[in-house]
């Protein structure tokens, strides 16, 4: 099994990223520089603007480490790689799968039944462990929810799972606030919303899937995938169909999952975030490390896989499922096995 490496977030404002012979260095204004050795690292995402440099990025280039540039908010600005390596066979059949509106509905059946069953059972294990949160509507929602996850499994066209996947989503979402114990009056959703976001779990699940994606699309491009070419996903220019068809049986699971630990364990608050004139909703940049220093613990807990039947890193996940995913491209697997979260 692979060695889960480390991703390197730099949200400091006026961090500058430069290296020192194989090691890469964040350097702070008047602090000392903090050096990270590559062989460590198998990404680098970057908050802000001072960027990196030349040196630095062809260090990443060399040793396959990509380099993801956002805005202060999270917003995608550019990605930065060396040589695009892989199976130019196994890209291909990926391709032609694309390209067939019924193998393409195939896989993206099973990736949005994962979803809406692991979305059912974070609403049933919040139902279940916090009894006072259970309402009538929550109730209505699980049971739909899992009516939809068996007609999402055998639907035969990507219109179709789209449309069950918008249901799904109004009556998962729509629950969301009852799983929110601490600070009600300010975390609280009614619908799901973004760019920009409205509230504040708006603005923190936003965060933890710009984190998910960029897990995602490294690891489809480490067993050869192309992260450009989705299923569920069509192709648009700059968008990583892919990685976002893999991540959606994850989101439940890792960003809507920890969002609600770290509300209703009081580790992020009301006072955390930005509220604009215009209804935005933004993270405060000193808070970005508290949530990334969680999103990275959460990484390195073990679970057992539930197709492998092997303990994992739970960090692991996005490159087990592409893994299993290039599998089944390739013809070894008679159907391609979703994550389930137990």
């Amino acid at each position: 099994m692979r060695k889960l490496k480390n991703t390197l977030y730099i949200t400091t404002p006026g961090a500058y990223l430069a290296r020192e012979g194989d090691s890469l260095l964040v350097q702070i204004p008047e602090k000392p520089p903090v050096r990270f050795p590559a062989h460590n690292l198998e990404g680098v995402v970057y908050f802000g603007y001072p960027g990196a440099s030349p040196s630095a990025l062809e260090l990443c280039a060399k040793m396959g480490i990509c380099v993801t540039f956002l805005t202060p908010q999270g917003r995608f600005l550019v990605r930065v790689e060396g040589e695009q390596t892989g199976n130019v066979l196994l890209r291909r059949q990926q391709y032609r799968i694309s390209d067939d509106s019924h193998d393409a509905a195939r896989i993206s059946s099973r990736f949005v039944a994962a979803k809406i069953i692991n979305s059912r059972m974070l609403l049933m294990r919040g139902m279940r462990d916090h009894q006072e949160c259970c309402t009538e509507s929550m109730t209505v929602a699980s049971k739909r929810l899992k009516v939809l996850a068996v007609k999402s499994s055998e639907a035969k066209n990507l219109d179709s799972i789209r449309g069950i996947e918008g249901e799904a989503a109004r009556h998962y979402f729509g629950c969301i606030s009852n799983l929110l114990l601490e600070n009600k009056e300010e975390f609280f959703m009614a619908v799901r919303s973004r760019r920009p976001p409205l509230d504040r779990i708006n603005c923190l699940l936003s965060f933890f899937y710009t984190l998910l994606v960029h897990e995602c699309r490294s690891a489809c491009e480490t067993v050869g995938l192309d992260p450009a070419v989705g299923f569920l996903h069509r192709d648009r220019p700059g968008r990583p169909s892919l990685a976002l068809d893999l991540m959606e049986e994850l989101r439940p699971v890792f960003a809507e999952r920890l969002s609600i630990t770290l509300v209703n364990r009081r580790q992020v608050g009301p006072e955390d975030f930005e509220l604009l004139p215009n209804g935005a909703v933004f993270i405060k940049t000193d808070i970005k490390k508290k949530l990334i220093d969680a999103w990275q613990k959460r990484k390195t807990e073990i679970i057992n896989h539930p197709f492998l039947q092997e303990k994992i890193e739970f960090g692991l996940i996005p490159y087990t499922q592409a893994l299993l995913l290039s599998r089944y491209i390739r013809g070894d697997l008679d159907d391609y096995p979703a994550f389930i979260w137990k």
